[in-house]
């Protein structure tokens, strides 16, 4: 059994969407001051490094975090790669071999060579998936979709994209390092942080080949 963590590692160093607060652990207690303990206290926004998307994030009514389904998010899942796309529409998604009753999808773009790279830079031209190629999967009966960046949408054009996914009820897993991770069919389990009401949540996410 081999385990790929496709996490990504929270850090000073990371890339944040623009607009959004840094990461920031602070250490508010330390050993080495005389205290019991070390302790740290730590400020960041929902959508920092892996994290999932709750429709309440684009949704007025849509549910937080705490309320997304662990079945959805454990499963067996199919990582598509996809070399040399920038923009994932339905064309191109029609051109290529995604299994039978597929429902958990993780697109692997060159967006992963940015993690394997330690590019700390925010990159504004990551591939992403455009509405139509939204549209193709819900179409298909994706529960499930992962992308290999900051966002699932092409920077600026968020919202069709995103509206079009959550409306359907797919969950949406951004921010993932899939760097390592061969096209194939794997065991997926992330497990976003249990946030009430939440339009986000930071994602501990981990493969395991079968």
């Amino acid at each position: 059994m081999k385990i790929y963590d496709v996490t990504i590692t929270l850090s000073k160093d990371i890339p944040i969407w623009p607009g959004d607060p840094p990461y920031i652990r602070e250490r508010i207690h330390k050993l080495e001051n005389g205290d019991n303990t070390n302790t740290s206290r730590l400020e960041m926004g929902v959508h920092t490094g892996t994290h999932v998307d709750a429709p309440y994030h684009f949704l007025p009514d849509g549910k937080g975090a705490d309320q997304l389904s662990l079945k959805i998010l454990t499963g067996r899942v199919y990582v598509l790669h996809l070399p040399d796309v920038k923009l994932i529409t339905a064309e191109v998604l029609r051109k290529v071999e995604i299994p039978p009753r597929t429902r958990r999808i993780l697109i692997k773009t060159n967006n992963s060579e940015f993690w394997a790279k330690n590019v700390s830079a925010f990159q504004k031209d990551f591939a992403a998936l455009t509405a139509d190629g939204a549209d193709y999967l819900v179409q298909r009966g994706v529960r499930l979709i992962g992308v290999d960046y900051l966002s699932v949408a092409p920077y600026k054009e968020s919202k069709a994209t995103h509206e079009i996914l959550l409306k359907a009820g797919v969950i949406i897993i951004e921010g993932l390092n899939l760097y390592d991770v061969d096209q194939g069919r794997y065991m997926l389990y992330c497990l976003p942080l249990k946030l009430q009401g939440s339009d986000g949540a930071p994602a501990r996410t981990i493969l395991i080949g079968v």
